[in-house]
C-alpha cells in the first residue's frame, strides 16, 4: 500500500515537471534582430545590467542612454526597450544595445512624421565636411549647411546641442540616411511672420527700418522680420554712384512704401519719394538759352552728364560740346567733376531730361575770324592735311581755312605744285571767303602774289601800251608788257584781214596795242592791234572828217598822219 503510494506521488511529479517543461517549450524566445523590454536590475562599472526575460541577462554602456550633451539618465528598476543582437554569447549573456533599440524606435517614428510631413525635433551634435550630423531621438541625420539658416552661418556654436525643430528632406532606411532641414522651418516660420508685416503694409506709407544689407544695386532693409528692397535709384534725387554713399549698415532709416507684391511678398522702398523733386521747379528756374555752371558726373561715348543741382542732371550731347572738335571723344573735352558753364537748349519735363549745350557759353570761332579778319587780310598758319582738292591751314580759334588746288599759283597747274606742300609747313594766304553757316573759310596762296596789281596800276581798258613781241605761233604772236606775258590771237593782228599774219612779226619788234580787258583773277591782259587801228580811225574821222563830207578816208588819215607828224 505505502508502495503504491509513493508510486503514485513520483508520477504526479514528472507529470508536473513535464507540464511545466511543455509550457517552457512553448514559449517563444524572441528572435534576434527585435526590439524587447527590459528592465535594470543592476548599475555598475559603466554598464547597466538588464533582465529582459526569458532567463536572459545583457550590459549596456551607460552612454547609450544619455541625450547628446546630457548626462546618462538610468536607474535600477527602469523599464526599458533594447535591440537583442545576439541571444547568448560565450559568457552566457544576451547581447542587446540600447542605442540600436533607440534608431529603430526612431526610424519607426521618422517614417511616420515623413510621410505626414511632420516636423521632428533633434539637436546638432556634430560637425561634418559639407554639413552637420543632428541626433533625432535615436536615429543620426545630415544636415547639409546650405540648409542651417536662411542666409549663410559662420559660427554654428550656439546651436550646437539645441533642441529644435528640422523638416525631413530624404530618407532611406535601407541605406540608412537622412537628410533633414532647419531652414525650411525658419522660412516657414519667416513666411508667416512675413505676411503678417506685409498686412499691416500699405504703398504710399511712411516706416521706418533698419539698414541689413548693401549691394551694389541698394540696401536691403529690415521692416520688423520682412526685408524690403531700396534701390540705389530710388534712393535720392540725384546720381547715387553706390548706395555706400547714402546708407550705412545697421543705419535707421525713414522709407516710403512703393510697391508690394502680394504673391511674392517683395516690397520696393523709396526714400526720395520723401523729399521734395526738384523737377517740379526746373522749368520756371532754368529757362531756355539761360546759362548755368554745372558739375559733369559722368562721361559717355555718346556726350557727358552735367549736374546743375542735386537730382537734376542734363545731357551735354558730343555734338554740342565744341566748335571745332567733331569727331573726338568727350572725355577728351571735359572731365569727371570738372564745373563747367552750360546753356539749357531744351527741357522734356515729362521724360525729366535736360538737354545742355558747352560750346554754346563760347562764341562761334568763325563769326569772331569773320570779324576780325575780313576778305583780303593775311593770315598764316601750319598746314595740318593735304587733300587731292587742296590744303588744310591751321588759324586762329582753333579753326581751319582751305586753300582750293586753283588758288595756290598763278603759273601752271595747282595739281603740280601741291606736292612741294608738307604736313606742318609754314604758309602765308589771304582771305577769300568766310561762310560761318557753313563754318568755312576760302584762302588763296597765290593771292600773296600782288606784281599783276603793280604792273596794270594806271592801265585801264582802252588804254595803248607798247609791248615786245617774245614768240611768233601760227594763231597769233605772244608778247610781253612790263615782265607780263600775254597772247594776241591772229584775228587781232590788224584791222586789214591781209595783214593778219604773224609771220610778219619779229621776235623783239616793239608793237602799239590797245588793252581791251583787264582779269585780276586770272592776271591776265587782254590785248589788239586790231582794236588800237579802229580806235585811231574813228578818232581821225572825228578829227578830220565826216562820212558825208566828200573827203575819202585815205585823205583823212593822209592829213591826220602829216598833223601827227608836224
Amino acid at each position: 500500500m505505502k508502495e503504491t503510494r509513493s508510486h503514485m506521488a513520483q508520477n504526479a511529479s514528472m507529470e508536473e515537471f513535464e507540464a511545466l517543461l511543455n509550457e517552457s517549450f512553448e514559449i517563444d524566445t524572441p528572435d534576434e534582430g527585435s526590439v524587447v523590454k527590459g528592465r535594470v536590475i543592476a548599475v555598475e562599472a559603466g554598464q547597466a545590467i538588464i533582465d529582459v526575460g526569458y532567463k536572459m541577462e545583457g550590459r549596456v554602456e551607460l552612454k547609450e542612454f544619455a541625450e547628446p550633451g546630457e548626462a546618462p539618465k538610468i536607474d535600477v528598476g527602469d523599464e526599458v526597450e533594447v535591440y537583442l543582437r545576439q541571444v547568448e554569447n560565450a559568457r552566457g549573456e544576451a547581447v542587446i544595445s540600447r542605442e540600436m533599440a533607440r534608431r529603430e524606435e526612431a526610424w519607426d517614428r521618422l517614417e511616420k512624421a515623413y510621410a505626414k510631413e511632420e516636423r521632428v525635433e533633434g539637436a546638432i551634435f556634430g560637425r561634418v565636411k559639407g554639413g552637420f550630423t543632428v541626433d533625432l531621438g535615436g536615429a543620426v541625420a545630415f544636415l547639409p549647411g546650405s540648409q542651417v539658416d536662411v542666409r549663410p552661418v559662420r559660427d554654428a556654436g550656439p546651436l550646437m546641442g539645441l533642441k529644435q525643430p528640422f523638416q525631413i528632406l530624404k530618407m532611406d532606411r535601407r541605406r540608412g540616411n537622412i537628410v533633414v532641414s532647419r531652414r525650411a522651418i525658419l522660412e516657414e516660420s519667416r513666411a508667416e511672420q512675413r505676411a503678417e508685416v506685409i498686412g499691416n503694409l500699405t504703398e504710399g506709407q511712411a516706416v521706418d527700418g533698419v539698414v541689413k544689407n548693401i549691394t551694389e544695386y541698394g540696401a536691403f532693409v529690415d521692416l520688423g522680420g520682412v526685408d524690403g528692397l531700396l534701390h540705389v535709384t530710388d534712393m535720392a534725387w540725384r546720381r547715387v554712384n553706390h548706395p555706400s554713399e547714402i546708407v550705412s549698415i545697421g543705419e535707421t532709416i525713414k522709407v516710403q512704401v512703393i510697391k508690394i507684391n502680394k504673391e511674392t511678398h517683395r516690397i520696393s522702398l523709396g526714400m526720395k519719394q520723401l523729399q521734395e523733386d526738384p523737377w517740379d521747379v526746373v522749368a520756371a528756374k532754368y529757362a531756355l538759352g539761360s546759362t548755368h555752371q554745372g558739375r559733369v558726373t559722368n562721361i559717355t561715348d555718346y556726350g557727358a552728364f552735367v549736374e546743375l543741382e542735386p537730382g537734376v542732371e542734363g545731357l551735354v550731347h558730343v555734338s554740342e560740346m565744341s566748335w571745332t572738335k567733331k569727331n573726338v571723344h568727350p572725355g577728351k573735352i571735359v572731365s569727371t567733376s570738372q564745373e563747367v558753364d552750360v546753356m539749357v537748349l531744351e527741357i522734356d519735363a515729362a521724360k525729366r531730361r535736360v538737354s545742355l549745350g558747352l560750346k554754346q557759353t563760347m562764341r562761334n570761332p568763325w563769326e569772331v575770324f569773320a570779324e576780325t579778319h575780313p576778305v583780303g587780310t593775311e593770315v598764316e598758319g601750319e598746314v595740318k592735311n593735304i587733300t587731292e582738292f587742296g590744303l588744310f591751314v591751321g588759324l586762329d580759334g582753333d579753326i581751319d581755312g582751305m586753300v582750293h588746288l586753283s588758288d595756290l599759283t598763278w603759273e601752271g597747274r595747282g595739281e603740280d605744285v601741291i606736292g612741294d606742300y608738307r604736313k606742318g609747313d609754314m604758309v602765308q594766304a589771304k582771305v577769300t571767303e568766310v561762310d560761318t553757316e557753313k563754318e568755312r573759310i576760302s584762302l588763296s596762296i597765290k593771292a600773296m602774289d600782288d606784281s599783276f596789281s603793280g604792273v596794270v596800276d594806271g592801265v585801264k581798258r582802252g588804254s595803248i601800251v607798247t609791248v615786245e613781241v617774245t614768240k611768233i605761233e601760227d594763231g597769233g604772236i605772244e608778247v610781253e608788257y612790263e615782265g607780263m606775258k600775254s597772247f594776241i590771237r591772229r584775228s587781232d593782228l590788224s584791222r586789214d584781214r591781209a595783214e593778219q599774219r604773224p609771220e610778219r612779226f619779229q621776235v623783239g619788234d616793239k608793237v602799239d596795242v590797245r588793252v581791251t580787258n583787264i582779269d585780276s583773277k586770272t592776271r591776265r591782259l587782254s590785248l589788239s592791234i586790231k582794236a588800237r587801228e579802229i580806235a585811231e580811225e574813228k578818232e581821225a574821222v572825228q578829227q578830220y572828217g565826216s562820212s558825208d563830207s566828200g573827203a575819202s578816208l585815205g585823205d583823212i588819215l593822209g592829213a591826220a598822219l602829216k598833223s601827227s607828224d608836224e
